[in-house]
This record gives C-alpha cells, sequence and structure tokens, in this order.
C-alpha cells in the first residue's frame, strides 16, 4: 500500500502566498517583482518558467527567503528532490521559525529514503507550529517507513484530532494497523476514509488487503473491484486483485489481473513475480519461469523472485540452475532461511546428503522455529538411515502446513513410548496415505505385546484389508463413534515410540493376508493360468507432490515388457490417456471397475507371481503379503526406501530398481526386461517361444 504525502501540486499552501506577497523590506525591487512573477507562474503550473524567474530573483538576492522556499516547494513538485533539500535547507537557515519549510524539507528528504533526517524536519516544524497538520501526518508517514508503528500511529491520530475530516490520515492509520495485525481496527479507518472521499480508490484498495488478511475473500475481491471502478488503470489495485484471486484458486483470472497490471505498469516486478506464481500452479513451467526471470531483470535483488525461480527450475529438473537461484537468493540475503532449506532440498535431490543437512541446518540456526525445514532435515536423516535422529525431527510434519496434515486433537495424552501400556487402552491412526497405514500398521503387534488392548482406526478403502491384523482388538472406521481409550499415538510416530533403527524394523515378513473368498472371487475372473502373471502399476496419484517423479506413462512401461507373461493392471484409477491405450491393447488385462477395495487389490495381487510397482501403496500392499515385488524409483526416492539398496528392510520380499543420474525410466526398464527373461526360464518358458 502506498503511504502518500501531502506534496503541494497547483496551489501552494497560503502561507507560501503570504510571505511572497510581503517579501522582506531589504529585497529590492527586481528580486521582489521576480519572485511574484515567479509565484503566478507556479501557480499556473508553468514550472520551468517559475524556475527561471526564482533563479534570476536569487541571482539579484541570494539571501532572498521567498525564492528560496518557493523554489524548495518547486523543485519537490517536479521530483528533483536532492536539489529541493539543498535549497530548503538555505531558507531554513534564513528563517528557522518558518514551520512549511520544515515540513517541505522533510518531504524531500523521506522521498530521498533518507527518513532519520526527514524526521527529525518534520518535528522541527512541529516544534515551530505544533498544530500543523501536515507536519503530523507526514511525521507519521516517516515513522511508517522506519517501522516505528505505534509512534506513527499517534502522530496519525493527532493529524485526525486537528482534521477530523483528514481521509488521507485514516487511510495511512489503517494501513499501519495492518501491518501491527490489529485487523479489525483496520478495518474500521479504511471505512472511514471511504466515508470522507468519495470514490478514493487506495483506501478500497487497502481494505480489501485487510479483508484478505481476515479470510474474507470475496468481500476482499469486491473491494478491490470498487478500488478499479473508481480507477480502471490502478496497477496497485490490479495486483492486489490477483493476489486474492490466486488465494482463491481462480488463477487463470488472476493472471489476467496481473497481465492488466503489467500492460499498465511493464516495470513492475511485484505483478511478474506473482504472475510467475499463479503461472506455476497451473503447471505452465515455462511460463512461469519467464516470469519470474523478467521480475529479476527488473529486480535483480528480489530475494522471492529468485528463491521461486529455483522451484520451478527445480520441478523442471534443471537441478543445476535451481541451485545456483537458490546460491543468487543467499548472496543477496545471507539471512534468509528459506533460500537455504530449498538449497537443502536441491542438495538432498542431487543425494549430496551431507550439504542438504548442512543448508537445513544454516536455515534451522537462522529460524529455530522453521518447520519446514526441520521436516526437510527429518527426510534426509531417515532416507540416509539415521533413524535415531530422524524420528524425533519427523513429528515436525504437524506444524509443517505445505503437508496440510489434521493433527488429532482428543482428551487423552499421546503415547511416544514413554508411558507403561499393561492393562490400558490405546488408539492407533491412520493420518497420511494407504501406503503409510499398510507400512506402519505393522506395529500394532508390538503395542499389543506391552499389554495393551489396541484400537485401530483406518480409511474404509482399507477395512476389510485390515480384519484379523495380529494385535489389532478393535478395528473402527474414520469418523466412526471411538471406545473409551487411555493413549492415543498417529501411526507414522510408533517408530520413534519404540526407538526403531535399520537393524530393528520390525515384522519385515508377511503380516497382512489376502480374504479367502476374495481369492476365489478373483481366480475365477483370471480364468486358468497358462502364463506366469505379473501385476503392474505405473503411476500413483497425480495428485502427490512428486507424481512427475515417481510415475511413468504406460507407454514407457509397455515397451519393454518382453512376452511370455500374463500381464495384469492392478490400477483401480488409470490416467485418461492411459486408459486410451489399454483400451486398443490386449497385453494387458485390466479389472479397474471391478476392484472395490484394498481386500480386492490384496486378492489380486497374491494371485501374481511378481508384482512390479512404482512407489505406490500397492507395492507396499504386495510386500506386506509377502509377494515377490519390485520396486521401481526414482533418482531421489521418498526416505522409506533409503539409498544405494537393491533391497529393503521394511519387507523381506522387495527388490528394488532405481533410476541412474540421468534421472529417466530407461535404465530401470531395461534391467527390469532383462530380468523377466530370465525369470521366464523358471516357469518354463521363454520370451521367443512365447507372447501376449
Amino acid at each position: 500500500m502506498p503511504r502518500p504525502l501531502n506534496i503541494p501540486k497547483r496551489n501552494l499552501p497560503a502561507g507560501a502566498k503570504s510571505r511572497a506577497a510581503l517579501p522582506q523590506a531589504q529585497a529590492n525591487t527586481q528580486a521582489l517583482a521576480l519572485v511574484q512573477q515567479g509565484l503566478a507562474a507556479h501557480q499556473q503550473a508553468k514550472f520551468e518558467e517559475a524556475y527561471s524567474l526564482y533563479e534570476r530573483a536569487l541571482k539579484i538576492q541570494s539571501d532572498n527567503f521567498d525564492a528560496l522556499q518557493l523554489l524548495g516547494a518547486l523543485l519537490i513538485q517536479t521530483s528533483q528532490f536532492e536539489q529541493a533539500a539543498a535549497v530548503l535547507s538555505k531558507a531554513i537557515n534564513i528563517n528557522p521559525g518558518y514551520a512549511p519549510c520544515h515540513n517541505y524539507r522533510g518531504i524531500a528528504l523521506k522521498e530521498l529514503k533518507r527518513f532519520d533526517e526527514a524526521l527529525v524536519s518534520f518535528e522541527q516544524a512541529l516544534s515551530v507550529k505544533p498544530d500543523d497538520i501536515d507536519a503530523h501526518y507526514n511525521r507519521g508517514c516517516t515513522l511508517q517507513e522506519l517501522k516505528r508503528l505505534d509512534e506513527a500511529i499517534v502522530s496519525f491520530k493527532q493529524a485526525i484530532a486537528l482534521k477530523p475530516d483528514y481521509a488521507e490520515a485514516y487511510n495511512n492509520q489503517g494501513f499501519v494497523l495492518h501491518e501491527l495485525q490489529q485487523f479489525d481496527e483496520a478495518l474500521i479507518s479504511f471505512n472511514q476514509a471511504i466515508h470522507l472521499k468519495a470514490g478514493y480508490a487506495e483506501a478500497y484498495n487497502n481494505l480489501g488487503n485487510t479483508l484478505k488478511a481476515l479470510q474474507r475473500l470475496d468481500e476482499a475481491l469486491a473491494s478491490c473491484d470498487q478500488a478499479l471502478a473508481f480507477d480502471p488503470n490502478y496497477v496497485l489495485a490490479l495486483n492486489n486483485r490477483g493476489v486474492i484471486l490466486q488465494v482463491l484458486k481462480r488463477f487463470e483470472e488472476a493472471i489476467v489481473s496481473f497481465n492488466k497490471a503489467i500492460a499498465l505498469h511493464p516495470d513492475y516486478p511485484e505483478a511478474y513475480y506473482n504472475r510467475g506464481i499463479a503461472l506455476n500452479e497451473l503447471k505452465h513451467l515455462t511460463q512461469a519461469l519467464a516470469s519470474y526471470e523478467q521480475a529479476i531483470a527488473l529486480k535483480p535483488d528480489f530475494i522471492e523472485a529468485h528463491n521461486n525461480r529455483g522451484k520451478v527450475l527445480k520441478e523442471l529438473g534443471r537441478l543445476d540452475e535451481a541451485l545456483a537461484s537458490y546460491n543468487m537468493a543467499i548472496a543477496i540475503s545471507p539471512k534468509h532461511p528459506d533460500a537455504y532449506s530449498n538449497r537443502g532440498f536441491i542438495f538432498q535431490e542431487m543425494k549430496c546428503l551431507g550439504d542438504a543437512l548442512a543448508s537445513y541446518e544454516q536455515a534451522i540456526t537462522l529460524k529455530p522455529d522453521y518447520t519446514e525445514a526441520l521436516w526437510n532435515k527429518a527426510l534426509a536423516l531417515l532416507l540416509t538411515g539415521n533413524f535415531t535422529l530422524g524420528w524425533p525431527l519427523y513429528e515436525q510434519r504437524w506444524d509443517n502446513k505445505t503437508l496440510e496434515l489434521k493433527k488429532r486433537i482428543v482428551p487423552q495424552p499421546l503415547w511416544l513410548g514413554v508411558e507403561p501400556l499393561n492393562g490400558k487402552t490405546i488408539l492407533l491412526h491412520a493420518e497420511q496415505g494407504f501406503g503409510d497405514t499398510i507400512q506402519f500398521c505393522r506395529y500394532a503387534k508390538l503395542v499389543s505385546e506391552l499389554g495393551a488392548r489396541v484400537i485401530l482406526e483406518a480409511p474404509s478403502a482399507l477395512m476389510p484389508l485390515l480384519k484379523g491384523l495380529e494385535g489389532v482388538d478393535v478395528l473402527i472406521q474414520v469418523h466412526q463413534p471411538l471406545p473409551d481409550f487411555d493413549y492415543h499415538c498417529p501411526l507414522l510416530s510408533l517408530p520413534l515410540a519404540f526407538k526403531t533403527t535399520v537393524q530393528t524394523i520390525p515384522g519385515s515378513g508377511p503380516y497382512l493376508k489376502a480374504d479367502q473368498a476374495k481369492l476365489s472371487v478373483w481366480k475365477d475372473k483370471l480364468g486358468k493360468k497358462i502364463r506366469p502373471r505379473i501385476g503392474l502399476v505405473w503411476s500413483g496419484n497425480p495428485k502427490h507432490k512428486n507424481d512427475t517423479n515417481r510415475s511413468m506413462t504406460l507407454q514407457q512401461l509397455q515397451v519393454c515388457l518382453p512376452g511370455g507373461y500374463d500381464y495384469i493392471s492392478l490400477h483401480k484409477e488409470v490416467r485418461t490417456s492411459d486408459q486410451e491405450i489399454l483400451d486398443n491393447q490386449v497385453a494387458i488385462r485390466t479389472f479397474s471397475h471391478e476392484l472395490n477395495d484394498f481386500s480386492d487389490t490384496a486378492a489380486l495381487c497374491e494371485l501374481m507371481d511378481v508384482v512390479i510397482s512404482v512407489d505406490t501403496s500397492v507395492a507396499h500392499l504386495a510386500s506386506a503379503l509377502g509377494k515377490e515385488t519390485w520396486v521401481l524409483l526414482p533418482y531421489a526416492p521418498d526416505w522409506r526406501w533409503l539409498l544405494d539398496r537393491q533391497d529393503s528392510p521394511w519387507y523381506q520380499s522387495v527388490r528394488v530398481y532405481r533410476q541412474d543420474e540421468q534421472r529417466d525410466w530407461n535404465n530401470v526398464l531395461i534391467s527390469v526386461a532383462a530380468d523377466l527373461t530370465k525369470r521366464l526360464a523358471t516357469f518354463g518358458f521363454d520370451s521367443a517361444s512365447s507372447t501376449n
């Protein structure tokens, strides 16, 4: 929000007129005439003519106060602030008792961003004239720049007390109240400014910002629209309108608003930056990158733009450039924790874990409560197998807003392995994805062995699968009424409670079973087995933040599958582009519309000879059933798969295939194809004699 100053425009203050009309006695007739002619031209906005006349008067009489103070005012009006400050200082030396001169010099110094000196000037004006309304107002604006916000409020209130209809003072008072996060009071101030000044576009825009802060988004948007109704070319309101539309997730409309702002003001870096955010949300990554780079070109020290540029480059897989962007942000602002945290994540993607941990540490040193950096550090530690340090930090997930996890609020205490459970009842509850629940439900047995009665709360899709899970006394569906219990624990906090290390991971053998009735049904659906069966999962949830890296297309997978096998899709949901391929081929059978829940998928997995899956819930399901499972991983894997291993300490039946430094699926699929061909011989088939 701008902080307007009362810079005189066409009409000079009355005090300046009277002093010009009554020149000092010692001024000669010629100087007096030139000053009067200059004033007349000045009042008609003939600034060049007025400037020339004042200069001529000063050549005749260099200490002519009226010529100096009027010239100072003119220089402010024409944005020549350095000269204005110098000229007004001369005038003040001649007559320090004239308050407007101190006020004007303060304005010039403020425009030069010499805020401490400007404040002195405004206070000198007030020492001469304590009821100088403009000096109180301008002092408030300067204190605002100096972030002395409480003092700024006092100055605006003094200006308002002297001039109760001072709309601009109400507007700026509202701005300071907003910065102090006193949003309700800010609303009152902005509304008063609007009441006093019809068509006050700036106050409507500022009101919109405060309504946005209060999450009253529809009202905020309406307020920005009102500002633009009064001033369609109000660039700041166009930008703020776009930001509100972003919060409403109306990204296309936001881009339209930012584009209008940029068309009116092509050198407005914030509009380019905000447009980059909207384009990134729409996954128009190349355009987002260009927008951030335009913002940086206009404002080279725009650290947020450097930071977001790095994020886009990461998504584009241009990690070296992303790293350079974060390094630039850090060079600009060595105390910017976001840049360190994001740089750490790039190092993590590069599997430079030592550098990643060092960057996270720098971020945390700068901001000890930086939950995102603490969370990323936890993931890096777990990825390296340092579970001792990793599990405690993993608890930061609840405070990391980017994860959007909802912490369970119940009156019973959280159990993290300290209190004895013998004779107690504990609620274990699912908290993240289906795969997480499948992986960590194994801990129910360990909790039960401590003497506890175990209640397991799970999503509806997993309920049939988890029936009979060892260690569970009561299985209950999410959102259903809970029986009494003494303690609770989220499933992914159980490794911390049991102080799990890589060497002490429990239950790596089969701990889930397929339903016998479902097995019978699916045997009939599959028909007589004439070839070895391979279950396939090539993509996961498209909304997963790492989907681009962890999923592949069916087309990529299909071309690498050797003959001789009966390939079965284990997907319940298939992406549109993949469905078109499935519909037009016979090599892979699919039953997606018949998979009602995970008990169906478990039965289908049980009937496979090998399950081949990218990192999804089905990979965990097949592994928990004890089926031979080949897991295909991106170069930078999820923490649970650790680094540089072909096996998994979490599942005995897993074989891991990892991308190489090229970060594509070619090497993985070549290895899978070769191993499938070798494996075929163990079933008495070979790819040369068998086709699909």
